[in-house]
């Protein structure tokens, strides 16, 4: 796994990369969060696929510009961070706001796709949940306790977290510019167009993925995606909360793969 830097649209974007396939994969990460929540997967995902994930712009160690983070923004660096990597097709898998990110990257974009993942997608429910809340404050006051509360509640079951989980968040969001960023996301989703449009033009096939105990978007939220998706599969992950991914890498990951194969 390699740390590289690439310039999109005058900003310095960090990302990671790993394996050498002719087959690319992109992973979005999710609202606050950095292409680290994506560590427990990328080795498994290197041994089919070229594997890119970014630190979205305004996260992670990625540059935070002064500017309005709308969806459209983000699907638009989306897209500027490709073609400046020179990968013309890929297969996107995007997580909560990556997944939100993804709808309307892929949805503008489906020539360049080969397949799309959705893990507990942002981008239907209107309101907040008690543990998303948690999640907002421990954003706006960073520190370690408040951090690990937040991420033991988003597992539905308040496991432990890795230490390194709560270091990382509580060190980016004291970053310059992370709670601007941050809240200009949140603004940008509350604003955010009806993406009921985005799904129902999805000709590619497409894996839903849900934790069964998702207490930040709950797994009731899957049929709306479901429902509108033309070619769509839905798996939910048994035991897990909000990053199954990261709860439950080694399932996740042969479900993803059994998917793509």
């Amino acid at each position: 796994m390699q740390e590289e830097f690439v310039i999109v649209d005058g900003n310095r974007i960090r990302y990671l990369k790993a394996g050498s396939s002719r087959r690319n994969l992109v992973l979005i990460h999710g609202l606050g969060a950095s292409a680290e929540r994506w560590e427990s997967v990328m080795s498994s995902f290197s041994k089919h696929f070229t594997v890119y994930v970014p630190d979205l712009i305004g996260f992670g160690l990625s540059d935070k510009p002064t500017v309005d983070y709308t969806t459209e923004f983000f699907a638009h660096f989306v897209s500027q961070f490709l073609a400046e990597l020179g990968v013309k097709k890929a297969t996107v898998i995007g997580s909560s706001l990556g997944g939100q990110i993804a709808v309307e990257y892929v949805s503008a974009n489906q020539d360049s796709v080969e397949k799309l993942i959705l893990v507990s997608p942002a981008g239907a429910m209107k309101q907040s949940t008690p543990a998303l809340d948690a999640y907002i404050m421990a954003a706006l006051y960073p520190d370690p306790s408040s951090a690990k509360t937040a991420f033991s509640a988003m597992t539905g079951t308040n496991k432990d977290v890795s230490q390194n989980i709560i270091d990382g968040f509580v060190q980016r969001m004291l970053m310059p510019n992370a709670k601007y960023a941050f809240m200009s996301t949140i603004l940008g989703l509350k604003n955010a167009p009806e993406i009921s449009t985005k799904l129902e033009i999805l000709e590619i096939p497409t894996l839903v993925v849900w934790g069964e105990l998702d207490p930040v978007i709950p797994i009731t939220y899957a049929k709306y995606f479901v429902q509108r998706i033309r070619d769509c599969r839905f798996y939910q992950m048994e035991g897990c909360g909000h990053t199954p991914y990261v709860e439950d890498p080694s399932e996740f990951s042969k479900l993803v793969l059994d998917f793509l194969k």
